[in-house]
C-alpha cells in the first residue's frame, strides 16, 4: 500500500480535495484533525506543551486556543517547536491507522508535511494550489478573520512555491481546472 502525502498551504483547499479521494473510495487520514485531538486528549502531550508554553496554556484541562495562537503566530521559532512536539503522536497516530487500511493507497492530509518532516515516510506527494487572493477570502469566509491576520499565518507557513516544487504532483483548485479529472489522473499514475 503506497503512503501519498496531500498538501498546500492555508485556504487552498486540501480538505476538499481529501474528500473527493474519500469518495472515490481511498482512504484519508487529515493529521492536522489528529494533531488538535492529540493536543487536546494526549496527557503525554500537554505535559510536553506545558513544560514548553507554561502551566497556564492549560485551563482545568482545557487548552488555551487564543493564548497559544497568540504565541505561535508571532514567533516562527515556537510555531516550530509546538509542531515538534505534536509531529510525533501524529505520526504514531497514522503508523498505526494505516495497518488498517485496504486501500491501494492511502492520503495523509497535512498542511505542513515539508515543515514537520512527515514526508520523509512517504511514496509520493501531492500539492492543491489556489491563487494567492483567493486563499485569503476562503480563509477570512472560514474563519471570520481579517486579511492580516490571514497573510499572517500564510507568512509563518512554508512559501506554497516551495511546497510544489517539492511535490510529485500539484492540482490547481482555481475554478478554471476541473478537479475531478486531475485527481483522477493522479489515481491513475499512482496504482500503475
Amino acid at each position: 500500500m503506497k503512503k501519498i502525502g496531500l498538501t498546500g498551504g492555508i485556504g487552498v483547499g486540501k480538505t476538499f480535495v481529501s474528500e473527493i479521494f474519500y469518495k472515490m473510495g481511498y482512504s484519508v487520514f487529515l493529521a492536522d484533525l489528529h494533531a488538535k485531538k492529540c493536543i487536546h486528549e494526549s496527557d503525554g502531550l500537554k505535559k510536553e506543551i506545558k513544560k514548553k508554553f507554561g502551566n497556564e496554556i492549560y485551563q482545568k484541562g482545557v487548552l488555551q486556543k487564543n493564548k497559544l495562537a497568540d504565541i505561535i503566530f508571532n514567533d516562527t521559532k515556537k510555531l516550530q517547536e509546538l509542531n515538534n512536539l505534536v509531529h510525533p503522536f501524529v505520526q504514531r497516530d497514522f503508523e498505526a491507522w494505516c495497518k488498517n487500511q485496504q486501500s491501494k493507497f492511502v492520503i495523509k492530509e497535512a498542511a505542513i508535511l515539508f515543515e514537520s518532516e512527515a514526508h520523509k515516510g512517504l511514496d509520493g506527494i501531492i500539492c492543491v494550489s489556489t491563487p494567492f487572493e483567493k486563499r485569503i477570502k476562503r480563509v477570512m469566509k472560514r474563519d471570520n478573520c481579517t486579511k492580516e491576520d490571514v497573510i499572517k499565518r500564510i507568512e509563518n507557513q512554508m512559501p506554497q512555491e516551495k511546497k510544489e516544487k517539492l511535490s510529485d504532483f500539484v492540482i490547481l483548485n482555481n475554478d478554471k481546472k476541473k478537479l475531478l479529472p486531475q485527481i483522477i489522473s493522479i489515481c491513475k499514475k499512482l496504482i500503475d
